[in-house]
């Protein structure tokens, strides 16, 4: 459907830049504005706007019809299927129980269900069925959304006068806001589907408030039901939320096809009853700061409504959430390894008290460029056709199907393998643009300083121009979410990150000296906020650490060359698959490796040999845009400016390294070495599997028990290298690579070794020295040598 005066960005388009100006031209602090209230035109002065300004807001604001979907849902013909496919279900896993595999086969029907050998044993089929007719009611009942104007307005009034209790503002910009009301009302039948990165508790409740006092449809938002807790669930639920259980199979390996079809109806009914929708790909919040791998259940739900018809389009919106200090807390306990508080109402109002009476400082909402499903379908088309065997979608051309998920926590994925492999893209591409855009908050600067750069701490004025020259490397690449002095700056985030983690003193020569406290927990939570600018640099620092990890290899050498670099960068790169998403799935990773080589030489972070600096840089640097868009297969003799004297046998010009610039190199290379000191830790752990499997939570513990004595005794310097998440990921990898095996007994996962490697203990010494590579040399080779 065409948008007059709104495009929606398809598959191939970049999104806008956004300013790189804190709080300048079109920024807003949301806490502050208010539309619907103040003098007006045309008004009076004595309009009781102007005395009540959050009562008329809230009031005047537009009000939309947000329909029910529960009856619906439940007078489905689908769903009267599925309560039968349940009950059949139900009549064979109990005649399983009595008779075993004699009867496991027969085909269930009510006929069938009520032969007098069924009955004699207590299986009635009838009393089965309305058993589960019973409980998709109270599937239906636990699942739905109230959402309601009274209370939207009721919440709104109180969040304009807690808010500020503990929050400094709330800013976003009003240019985002006004492109997704020109889609909203250019196109009413089309939903707006809502995709941020998930933070904190409060970024469903803060993106509802926006939309709401901006005359945008709010729309229902995907909860987990471990927040059906006493009044809040209540309030969350008349806010739009409809919960979902955290894992829908109660046992492994067996599917719940009715919560399946009630979750899936639910969602294509709301979606075709025009509400929007709003959830997180990540499935829940993270816990490193940085973040987490999509899951695409939801998602492929979204697509299938609009695949066969239910809808004419979808436009997805990545929402970019940040915040200066984080109001949920820390998440040090579950990164330690020790296990989550869950929610409560007595947590909840504690949480609460805690925030009113603590400083937050600002929270960062982006909006980003919507993007149309329609259009990433025709993408998808077009790579298929230029690819030649992959499938061509088009809407209402296939029927929907359900198949066990294997990487969705909802579960809904469909038996397609192109159809998967287009919800993945899909959701891949939406983190990535979520992570692009997220603002720089004062916090996240001063840790990633102090973790990459000044672990021992450092004057004010030296962390001051540091801080500068973070800030000019970001300009035009990252959102800033701060301004001023840089000085000032840091004072500010000191005082928000509190004594507790950082600490702001006079040293003996009187001048200020900030360093982080030295303990493990205070270096786990800096690293949250420290985090925000990884995925930033990581492309950076695995050619970084690749590079001293090749000169590592051979004492002599003082060079590697181009095309060997780039290679085993991507290598390294596939390590880190489950850490980060690298690049867009429509970006080629080697051309982006080729671009932050680029850049490093520009900064002199590496050198040519000083015959191949007769050409200029830039007009390299352009030759190699260029050849990749070409797809030159010539291009190494245009981008090495015809120097082949200085090519070894491997090919490609050779790269130096610089002495004059050495201890930024190693600030690169300290970005991903946490990571990297737990990967090794991991693939180091093995040998505890040598015929012998273990469960996975106490694997889990063995490698968190042995990365805090690493710390302890100093042979690991990185504290936040203590991740259980990164341990997780790490397992993920091997499991990819078939080194061990995960299988499930009685819902509890076991790991053991892949048959190769438990018969030989040298292979796994093969797995270590590959996960090696990504560990920074930072006591050997040319850092070795230049230390003091």
């Amino acid at each position: 459907m065409a948008l007059d005066g709104f495009q929606a960005r398809g598959w191939f388009e970049e999104p806008t830049v956004q300013s790189s100006v804190a709080h300048g031209i079109g920024t807003q602090n949301m806490l502050e504005l208010t539309p619907h209230a103040g003098y007006k035109p045309f008004k009076g002065y004595f309009d009781w706007g102007v005395l009540f300004p959050y009562v008329a807001q809230v009031f005047r604001s537009e009000k939309f019809e947000y329909r029910q979907v529960t009856e619906i849902v439940h007078n489905d013909p689908a769903l009267k299927h599925a309560i039968k496919q349940a009950a059949e279900q139900a009549v064979r896993e109990q005649r399983y129980a009595q008779n075993g595999h004699r009867l496991l086969t027969r085909s269930v029907s009510a006929d069938q269900a009520v032969d007098q050998n069924d009955e004699s044993k207590g299986i009635s089929y009838h009393a089965i069925l309305r058993k589960q007719e019973q409980r998709a009611i109270s599937i239906l009942k636990e699942m739905g959304s109230t959402l309601n104007n009274g209370l939207l307005a009721f919440t709104s009034w109180i969040l304009y006068k807690l808010l500020p209790c503990f929050l400094s503002g709330v800013v976003t910009n009003t240019k985002q806001i006004e492109m997704l009301k020109t889609a909203s009302e250019r196109s009413p039948g089309t939903p707006l589907i809502f995709v941020p990165l998930h933070r904190s508790h409060l970024d469903y409740i803060m993106v509802t408030f926006i939309l709401t006092n901006n005359d945008i449809r709010s729309p229902l938002v995907a909860a987990g039901n471990n927040l059906q807790i006493p009044v809040f669930g209540g309030l969350l639920r008349g806010l739009g939320a409809f919960f979902i259980k955290r894992k829908i199979d109660p046992v492994e390996g067996k599917k719940d096809v009715l919560y399946r079809a009630a979750l899936h109806l639910y969602l294509t009914h709301a979606l075709k009853q025009g509400h929007n929708v709003e959830f997180f790909i990540e499935g829940g919040r993270t816990r490193t700061g940085k973040p987490c791998m999509p899951k695409g259940g939801i998602l492929s739900v979204i697509v299938n409504a609009f695949m066969d018809g239910s809808i004419p389009d979808a436009l997805l919106v990545p929402v970019s959430v940040n915040y200066e200090r984080l109001v949920d807390g820390n998440f040090v306990r579950e990164q330690k390894g020790e296990k989550k508080i869950p929610e409560s109402f007595k947590k909840a109002i504690s949480g609460i008290w805690k925030a009113l009476n603590s400083k937050y400082g600002r929270m960062r909402i982006d909006f980003n460029e919507p993007y149309s499903i329609r259009e990433l379908v025709n993408s998808f088309n077009q790579i298929a056709r230029e690819d030649g065997n992959a499938k061509i979608y088009k809407p209402a051309a296939r029927p929907l199907q359900h198949n066990q998920s294997t990487s969705s926590l909802y579960g809904t994925d469909v038996v397609c393998e192109e159809h998967r492999n287009l919800i993945e893209s899909i959701s891949r591409q939406v983190v990535f643009d979520c992570a692009a855009a997220t603002s720089v908050m004062s916090t996240n600067a001063l840790a990633f300083l102090l973790l990459t750069r000044y672990r021992q701490g450092a004057e004010e004025q030296l962390l001051a121009a540091a801080l500068d020259e973070l800030r000019n490397s970001l300009s035009g690449c990252k959102d800033i979410g701060f301004a001023g002095e840089s000085s000032h700056v840091l004072e500010y985030a000191c005082e928000l990150l509190g004594t507790g983690l950082v600490t702001r003193t006079r040293n003996e020569n009187g001048r200020m000296f900030i360093r982080a406290v030295d303990s493990v927990e205070s270096f786990i939570e800096l690293a949250y906020y420290s985090n925000a600018l990884a995925p930033h640099f990581a492309l950076s620092s695995i050619l970084m650490t690749t590079f001293h990890s090749l000169l590592a290899e051979s004492p002599d050498a003082a060079a590697v060359s181009r095309k060997k670099l780039i290679e085993a960068s991507l290598e390294n790169c596939q390590i880190y698959r489950y850490e980060f998403i690298l690049n867009k799935p429509t970006q080629v990773l080697e051309h982006l490796l080729e671009k932050n080589l680029d850049d490093l030489l520009f900064r002199d972070y590496l050198r040519l040999p000083e015959e191949d600096k007769d050409t200029p840089f830039e007009d390299i640097r352009k030759a190699r845009k260029l050849a990749q868009h070409l797809d030159l297969d010539d291009d190494e003799d245009h981008l090495s400016g015809d120097n082949n004297e200085n090519e070894d046998d491997d090919g490609g010009p050779q790269l130096l390294y610089s002495s004059e610039t050495l201890q930024q190199q190693r600030n690169i290379c300290e970005v991903l070495a946490p990571f990297a000191c737990t990967y090794l830790t991991v693939a180091q752990a093995l040998q505890i599997l040598h015929r012998n499997s273990m469960l996975e939570s106490e694997f889990i513990n063995f490698v968190i028990y042995e990365l805090s004595a690493k710390v302890k005794r100093g042979s690991c310097i990185y504290a936040e290298s203590i991740s259980t998440d990164s341990v997780r990921n790490c397992l993920k990898l091997l499991e990819k690579w078939s080194v061990i095996e995960v299988c499930n007994q009685q819902g509890m996962r076991l790991i053991s070794l892949n048959t190769l490697y438990e018969m030989s203990r040298e292979s796994l010494n093969t797995i270590v020295k590959k996960i090696g590579a990504i560990v920074p040399k930072l006591n050997d080779g040319y850092f070795r040598i230049n230390n003091p």
